[in-house]
């Protein structure tokens, strides 16, 4: 039986493992990639005191998956009077354990999270696979926003 948790402070050890794993398997990466120091401790970090919060799904005690909430808060507007917003990230689920709803659960439980705390808005960067999971929670395509990135 699969266990769906918000991760606390304690979790930080299954958080960090998770999330280098994740990154490891959408990024293509070696099973020996060796994350940069800086990834590591900002990461540490913002799950220590990040405005977020984290589902970790468990099959005993091991962590098979896991989904954030990051959120941000912008002036209040007339579409967004709390000034409260989510951004879904890092949805993943072990590759034995996919097709059984562990995603979806997770997502569920962070649409809710979002609402109980106040966020009018929650976004998203999909994957095509990932896709028709969010089109079946109601999430939709949107052409509002544009971006800036910063070079190095």
């Amino acid at each position: 039986m699969i266990e769906y948790r918000i991760a606390t402070g304690d979790d930080i050890e299954l958080l960090m493992s998770i999330r280098l794993e994740m990154l490891k398997v959408v990024n293509d990466l070696p099973e020996d990639y060796c994350f940069s120091k800086e990834i590591v401790d900002e990461s540490r970090k913002y799950f220590a005191s990040g405005d977020q919060t984290t589902v970790l799904a468990l099959d005993g005690t091991e962590v098979i998956g896991c989904a954030s909430n990051s959120y941000i808060r912008i002036m209040p507007t007339f579409s967004h009077p709390t000034g409260r917003r989510a951004h879904l990230m890092n949805v993943y689920t072990r590759a034995a354990y996919r097709r059984q709803g562990i995603a979806r659960r997770m997502v569920e439980m962070l649409i809710e999270d979002a609402w109980n705390k106040g966020a009018t808005e929650i976004s998203l960067d999909a994957t095509e696979s990932g896709r028709p999971l969010y089109e079946s929670l109601g999430f939709k395509d949107s052409t509002e926003c544009m971006v800036l990135t910063r070079e190095e």
